[in-house]
């Protein structure tokens, strides 16, 4: 035989063996075809209706009632300030010194941008005029009793 003469196998020329492909039943089409009425679930039931509701985990602690809740609020208007303690204030600068957030800022003791904020953390022995956004009362104090003052800067 040549090889002209030889068939060649093409795809279109594929099929499956016989027998090895079956037809699908086609269940439920009345109760004289072949399973008929309930066709095959049993009666009743989650299973024979065929509706699982969404998030149901088979009776284990759904996910939307495991994780915690959401709680509180986050304030758009919250005010955050750059913090730094007086004890920084009696470490890094000198005895008459003035202190202003630029200052700070150059120096590397405050890292964001924004209004600053003196705390009262530490003790100061040295007088400084400290010039601020925003003091707590422990620290006003702690300046002025070392011979210091404290002015507000409004912005």
């Amino acid at each position: 035989m040549a090889d002209n003469e030889r068939e060649q196998l093409r795809l279109h020329h594929l099929a499956p063996p016989p027998g090895s492909k079956r037809s699908k039943t086609r269940v439920g089409r009345g109760e004289s075809g072949k399973r008929g009425k309930t066709a095959g679930r049993g009666t009743k039931g989650l299973k024979a209706r065929n509706t699982v509701r969404p998030g149901f985990e088979g009776g284990q602690m759904p996910l939307i009632r495991r994780i915690p809740k959401l709680g509180g609020f986050k304030n758009p208007n919250k005010e955050v300030f750059a913090i730094i303690n007086v004890g920084v204030l009696e470490k890094v600068f000198d005895a008459g010194a003035t202190v202003d957030p630029e200052d700070l800022r150059s120096r590397g003791l405050i890292k964001h941008r924004g209004r600053v904020k003196i705390l009262a953390e530490g003790d100061l022995s040295k007088s400084l005029t400290v010039r601020t956004h925003a003091v707590s009362g422990g620290a006003r104090s702690k300046i002025e009793s070392a011979g210091g003052t404290v002015e507000l800067i409004e912005s």
